[in-house]
């Protein structure tokens, strides 16, 4: 199953947070932050308003809490608007 985003909606998938720190200790699961770095999955097309400036496969920073979580053959997507996406990581 595939997921397709309507107007200036983007698909989302998380990047996985290390689990220890640099100095090598291990953080138990309700200590670590919920990520904010994410890979582009699907990109909807926009409106006649809102121009789409992200694409498939970009990582990006997003807001910390935005969107809406789903979960679509066993994997773990957010969907959320272009405008809670904060910077294009490079």
């Amino acid at each position: 199953m595939t997921i397709k985003p309507l107007a200036d909606r983007v698909v989302i998938k998380m990047v996985e947070s290390e689990e220890t720190t640099k100095s090598g200790i291990i953080l138990a699961g309700s200590a670590k932050e919920k990520p904010q770095i994410a890979e582009i999955i699907a990109v909807g097309p926009g409106t006649k308003d809102v121009t789409m400036h992200v694409k498939p496969g970009d990582r990006v920073l997003t807001s910390k809490y935005a969107g809406t979580e789903v979960k679509v053959d066993s994997q773990e997507y957010t969907i959320l608007r272009q405008d809670d996406i904060l910077a294009i990581v490079e």
